[in-house]
């Protein structure tokens, strides 16, 4: 198990493996489409994006509202696949871990190469299980799309399986076809 802290580094990037068990501490952000549409619209106009993207990770989530006495409701991953046409322009723009479910494209992946990245699952159909590890939330950009607004969370021992590392390395091809043997 490999413990890291949000602001990612490139050392941190170098240390991780396709396959590796990672529990997460830190700040990470939230976005799925609509607010990835907004964000890269925003680069291409030479806007400021809502946070500093260097060396963050983003949690493709729309978490649900708090019940009482809690920090946020259910935090389960959406699939990645829907947000593969903005991130190679956010990994451009210092972006180093993305969190969610499911395979990327091949464009993503020699995006996460070519800028020292990495892409993380977490466990889909464990939401309320994912949420007793974020210990804040915070809407900090675009709350008019509602659970799809950009949120701040401080997350500890988030726990997290690395899918696609800096050389290339997929793990679900690898395990699928360690499978198929």
């Amino acid at each position: 198990m490999v413990r890291i802290t949000t602001p990612l580094s490139d050392q941190d990037i170098l240390a991780l493996h396709a396959g590796d068990s990672v529990l997460l501490s830190g700040v990470v952000y939230t976005a799925r489409d609509a607010a990835h549409a907004r964000m890269v619209e925003a680069l291409r106009c030479g806007e400021p994006l809502p946070f500093d993207i260097r060396g963050q990770v983003i949690y493709y989530v729309g978490p649900t509202p708090a019940k009482p006495g809690r920090v946020i409701g259910s935090a389960g991953p959406t699939t990645s696949g829907r947000m593969d046409a903005y991130t190679p322009l956010l990994l451009a723009a210092g972006l180093k871990g993305m969190i969610g479910k499911g395979e990327r494209n091949q464009e993503v992946i020699d995006a996460i190469v070519r800028h020292r990245a990495i892409y993380f699952a977490a466990t889909g159909g464990a939401a309320a299980l994912l949420a007793k590890h974020i210990v804040s939330c915070e809407v900090i950009a675009y709350e008019d799309l509602g659970c799809e607004a950009v949120h701040r969370l401080e997350v500890c021992d988030f726990p997290l399986v690395v899918i696609n590392d800096y050389q290339g390395r997929d793990y679900y091809r690898e395990m699928r076809a360690k499978n198929c043997q």
